[in-house]
């Protein structure tokens, strides 16, 4: 039987160790240790810095707090705050340089007493006549119901006339002013400092509303929620009277009238009754008007 020569098995094992290790060597993967090597991110591209929006402040914000001026709040109208403050809204509207008196913002403020007018002393001071000026009321339309005489710019035949003469205003004594009762008819509803901010009449429609004393209309329009068609008269710097919910107006704007003048007719604008409903207002806030109103 022939020879046959045998391989000891540590051989082979060996050769097939280093077989392998000759055919496919693997790196161990190496780690950084150091804590101040960071590791290296995709590079990012630069974007451009943003401009900050300049923060716009409303018109004469810089007199925000100081006496003379009113911060606009929401649902505030010009012909409002004309009247809280004595004031003619026309004569605001100058004083800011309101091109669109209908147009102002919340946070606005507004001047409300003429410029160089100390706040701290406003009294009361004469009306002088001045030339008759054309206007229009707020609302830019003449409010409905308001009769023929309303609607004198679109026929001058029919506007009423102005007062030749200055009218007999008090002067610097506010008790100087001559005063006498709106209209003939008894009072329905006493002024209330909370819930009625004036005196109330019942009447008719039609039932004549006069002038209560000498001064210059202020306004004439339906502006003014709640108070229908309305006439404003201001007397001096001191006082303004409101005359509310006409049926129909015979004035006009910046028209002089003469205490006893009848101005309106009685009528239900924003009202459920027909009535006139009268305030006074003293540097723009009400009073009650019996106090001021002749003894009947």
């Amino acid at each position: 039987m022939p020879y046959r020569p045998r391989l000891s098995l540590l051989a082979v094992s060996t050769s097939l160790l280093l077989t392998a290790c000759g055919t496919s060597l693997h790196q161990a993967p190496v780690e950084d240790r150091n804590p101040s090597r960071k590791p290296a991110t995709p590079s990012q591209p630069t974007l451009p810095a943003q401009p900050v929006a300049e923060v716009k402040l409303p018109p004469g914000a810089e007199n925000a707090g100081k006496p003379g001026y009113y911060t606009v709040k929401p649902g505030d109208a010009l012909i409002r705050i004309a009247l809280d403050n004595g004031q003619s809204w026309r004569d605001v509207a100058k004083w800011n340089n309101l091109d669109n008196p209908n147009r102002i913002e919340v946070g606005q403020v507004l001047r409300v007493l003429p410029p160089g007018v100390d706040p701290t002393s406003v009294s009361a001071k004469p009306i002088a006549a001045a030339p008759r000026i054309e206007t229009r009321p707020l609302d830019a339309k003449a409010p409905a119901g308001a009769g023929a005489a309303s609607s004198a710019s679109s026929s001058p035949a029919s506007a009423p006339v102005a007062a030749s003469a200055p009218p007999a205003a008090a002067g610097g004594d506010d008790d100087a002013v001559a005063w006498v009762w709106p209209v003939s008819n008894s009072v329905s509803a006493g002024f209330d400092e909370q819930r009625n901010k004036g005196l109330d009449f019942a009447g008719k429609p039609g039932d004549p509303v006069f002038a209560v004393a000498d001064g210059r209309v202020a306004y004439v329009g339906s502006g003014l929620r709640g108070y229908g068609n309305l006439v404003i008269i201001k007397h001096n710097n001191t006082y303004l009277t409101a005359y509310a919910h006409n049926r129909a107006m015979f004035v006009e704007q910046d028209q002089v009238v003469r205490k006893g003048q009848k101005i309106a007719e009685m009528g239900s604008t924003e009202s459920d009754t027909v009535k006139l409903h009268f305030e006074v207002r003293k540097l723009g806030k009400p009073i009650d008007p019996s106090r001021l109103l002749p003894a009947r």
